[in-house]
């Protein structure tokens, strides 16, 4: 049995808002209600007695109160900005309006300053910090340079971030960067963010994670020596097996999991700072001797180490959706984002002063774990501790989709990631779906555990397929070259909006000078690597390309 968004248009039932107070079906008053409670009323009696079948994510945003009991929300409650339509949607003027009349339910402004800073360093902090230190030394081969890359990736992160804070704040919609797109541009280059981010962003960083939780787990075992190929590629294609069953059987469990997962990433982050420095305070600073000695200053291998730089700031790109709890937002975000990147920046920066003050620049692009390789010189006997840490960090990111999911989510608190996940894969889904960009099966969910089964299940299949390699730098290369395309182009977008809509309220507006030296850069990290890694770069382009004949085959 399948429950339908169009049954609100009835006035029965509005789109259901998360966080909000649920109660039970009225009898209708009028003929409209009734009508329309001819329908409902046996599709709740049938979710009620658990008959099998899926909800289409226009009803995503059920939750359960108490067991297995469904619970919905009725027309009292209005739609939630997220959920609005699209100011640019052939067709949406009017249901725009009414949206805007109806919307009244608000998140409680509750957090200040120093809480969003909190938020905002747990979305960005990450597993990357494990691996992607290697492939910028790789790339730059010197530790003056390496740094650099570092710090140019933090300040390039959070120039984008107030940009986005812009045109999230002006352009409220479900989406992100999908929304963006969709409002400055049309509907082609949307679809063809929304392809690319189902075929490459979620599936990539995926296999990523686990592929950097197969090196950690088999790394202590092979310490002189490169980690069998089959078996990592294997460990990793059944951790992504097993992380995506977790997450359709039981997505409270994975939540609570969650919390062991984020604890371990700091712990292993505080060892690796302390350790490293403290090596370095007693005296051993030869690694920094002549520290831009023998780095490559070609243009393709420094964005290529950009590239791997920006993947453990992932997360930046989705900090407007602060906004909503936050006191003084529209002032508060702009100062969270001041505070919290260069922090970021300053805590990367000290890890990776902590590995090449341990590590020279040939021995962490000797080694398949960097971390692991770093502890056992440091860590002594408690060496063990390093790839535990660090395995269960990354085993945890699998149960978190890509950073462009998450900036899909509005009106939730975003410390709850793993809470969040049903939301994360179905609303991108259901943002697409709802325009005719995406299968509508895609954007159902499981009656019975309210997850986006379909949704994983095809997410697993793709991220299965990315392990064609177990090089994780060169999924990083394929990912973030298209990935950096089409945040230049919401960035673009903003410029166009602001010469094609002057008039169109910003309630937080950057200086010009910002978003075009945004783009220059994302020009720079597109356009230069292409004759440095064509294959990563030719795949990413035709993936793109093929989005083409299918948005005029099963669009238009």
């Amino acid at each position: 049995m399948v429950i339908r968004e169009t049954i609100g248009r009835a006035g029965l039932v509005r789109r259901l808002r998360p966080r909000a107070t649920f109660r039970e079906p009225e009898v209708p008053n009028s003929y409209s209600n009734i009508i329309a409670a001819v329908v409902w009323w046996p599709m709740y009696l049938a979710t009620r007695l658990g008959v099998p079948g899926s909800i289409p994510s226009g009803t995503l945003d059920i939750f359960l109160e108490k067991g297995n009991t469904p619970t919905w929300m009725m027309a009292d409650k209005s739609t939630p900005m997220s959920e609005a339509p699209m100011l640019n949607s052939p067709g949406n003027d009017k249901a725009f309006q009414e949206w805007k009349d109806e919307e009244k339910v608000r998140m409680k402004k509750q957090l200040g300053l120093l809480e969003g800073v909190a938020i905002i360093l747990g979305i960005i902090f990450g597993s990357g910090i494990f691996v992607s230190p290697k492939g910028v030394i790789m790339e730059v081969e010197s530790v003056g340079l390496s740094l650099m890359i570092w710090v140019l990736s933090g300040l390039l992160s959070m120039i984008g971030a107030l940009c986005y804070a812009e045109l999230g704040t002006s352009i409220p919609k479900s989406g992100g960067g999908y929304a963006y797109i969709f409002e400055a541009f049309g509907p082609l280059p949307a679809f063809l963010y929304l392809w690319d981010a189902m075929l490459i962003f979620v599936p990539t960083t995926s296999a990523i994670m686990g592929l950097t939780f197969a090196n950690y787990v088999i790394q202590p075992f092979f310490p002189n020596c490169s980690n069998p190929d089959s078996a990592v590629r294997l460990i990793a294609a059944v951790t992504i097996c097993f992380m995506t069953f977790m997450n359709c059987y039981n997505i409270k469990q994975t939540s609570k999991m969650q919390n062991v997962f984020m604890f371990t990433k700091i712990l292993a982050l505080v060892i690796i700072i302390i350790a490293g420095l403290s090596y370095l305070l007693m005296g051993n600073t030869s690694n920094f001797e002549n520290a831009f000695e023998g780095g490559s200053t070609d243009p393709g291998k420094i964005a290529v180490a950009i590239y791997s730089g920006l993947f453990s700031y992932s997360g930046w790109n989705c900090l407007n959706y602060v906004t909503e709890e936050l006191r003084n937002s529209y002032v508060n975000l702009p100062r969270a984002i001041y505070i919290s990147l260069p922090l970021v920046t300053l805590i990367y920066v000290f890890a990776n002063v902590a590995y090449l003050a341990v590590l020279t620049p040939m021995a962490m692009k000797a080694s398949n774990a960097i971390a692991v390789t770093f502890a056992d010189r440091v860590l002594g006997m408690m060496s063990w501790s390093m790839p535990l840490l660090v395995a269960l960090s990354a085993f945890g990111g699998l149960s978190v989709p890509h950073h462009d999911l998450v900036q899909l989510i509005k009106g939730e608190h975003i410390m709850n990631m793993v809470d969040l996940l049903t939301s994360l894969v179905s609303r991108m889904c259901f943002v697409g779906a709802r325009y005719g960009h995406f299968p509508e099966m895609l954007s159902h969910i499981n009656v019975k555990r309210f997850t986006p089964t379909p949704s994983l299940v095809f997410l697993n299949i793709l991220s299965l397929a990315m392990l064609c390699t177990s090089d994780v730098y060169v999924l990083i290369t394929y990912s973030s070259f298209v990935e950096s395309f089409f945040i230049m182009l919401s960035v673009c977008g903003m410029l166009w909006l602001r010469y094609k809509r002057p008039n169109m309220t910003r309630p937080i507006k950057v200086s010009l000078w910002v978003p075009i030296v945004f783009i220059v850069v994302c020009m720079f990290l597109v356009f230069v690597p292409c004759y440095y890694v064509p294959y990563e770069v030719g795949m990413g382009v035709l993936i793109t390309v093929t989005g083409i004949p299918a948005f005029f085959l099963g669009v238009v």
